[in-house]
């Protein structure tokens, strides 16, 4: 499986607080971003797998909603955020 649980624990301690910080909604993003890769990666060798692709229009909206959400509460966050993970806007 390509999301281990030492990969998460890598994701949450280097945008998290610690390792154990699965709440916070930098590690969210974050996670949610190198799931949204790995998606990407797959639908671009299977063209017609419909079901993939819907997961990752899911996936996609929740970023987006969590990216909303730290934008409205820390501006500064949000923008260091947007940094690390080399995301657009």
């Amino acid at each position: 499986m390509y999301l281990t649980t030492e990969v998460k624990k890598e994701i949450f301690s280097k945008h998290g607080k610690s390792a154990t910080d699965t709440g916070s909604v930098e590690s969210q993003v974050a996670l949610f971003s190198f799931r949204i890769l790995h998606l990407t990666e797959h639908l671009k060798k299977n063209r017609q797998d419909k079901f993939t692709e819907r997961s990752l229009v899911l996936l996609v909206g929740k970023r987006r909603k969590l990216l909303d959400y730290l934008k409205k509460q820390d501006v500064e966050r949000y923008r260091n955020l947007i940094k690390e993970l080399n995301l657009r806007k």
